[in-house]
């Protein structure tokens, strides 16, 4: 059994997928469609859903959830994600996993939790990233503890985003 000692092997993640956006475009722009609920399994329909903005350069997470997973749409800019495979039950258990995604890739990533993620924004310009959530952010009400373990906050975690 692999430990956080050991190095992470690199390839693909169990249960992460990796879903291709096709834009429709015309005279007047384009259109994408995010989801569709007779495409999704139920352990990740979205709940909830938000936009963020990462300015060139930076970086947000690592971090995980244990209950929720991440249904991500990038379509601006150009985006690196990381993953690393942090469930001891998982076949690929202590595997990092890198995938380009954005204008030139417009692609949905689902993340199950256990999963630590991270991306950072490797474009010219701002990009947006939506979040279609499976669950809802600190509970109904927000009345909940959040589902996040934070690890870009301790200098010794083994999840580390290097250029």
């Amino acid at each position: 059994m692999r430990t956080q000692r050991d190095e992470f092997t690199e390839g693909p993640i169990a249960s992460v997928e990796v879903r291709p956006l096709r834009k429709h475009s015309d005279q007047r722009g384009w259109l994408v469609e995010i989801y569709r609920i007779d495409e999704l399994e139920a352990r990740i329909r979205p709940v909830m859903a938000y936009v963020s903005e990462t300015l060139p350069g930076v970086t947000r997470g690592p971090h995980e959830h244990t209950e929720q997973g991440d249904y991500f749409c990038f379509l601006s800019s150009t985006f690196e994600l990381i993953l690393w495979d942090n469930r001891p039950q998982s076949p690929t258990f202590w595997h990092k996993q890198r995938i380009v995604a954005g204008e030139d890739n417009p692609c949905v990533v689902v993340v199950p939790e256990g999963v630590v993620h991270a991306y950072r924004n490797i474009g010219e310009k701002a990009g947006w990233v939506i979040n279609c959530a499976n669950r809802l952010y600190a509970g109904p009400g927000r009345k909940e503890p959040v589902d996040e373990i934070r690890h870009e906050s301790d200098p010794n975690n083994p999840f580390r985003v290097t250029p």
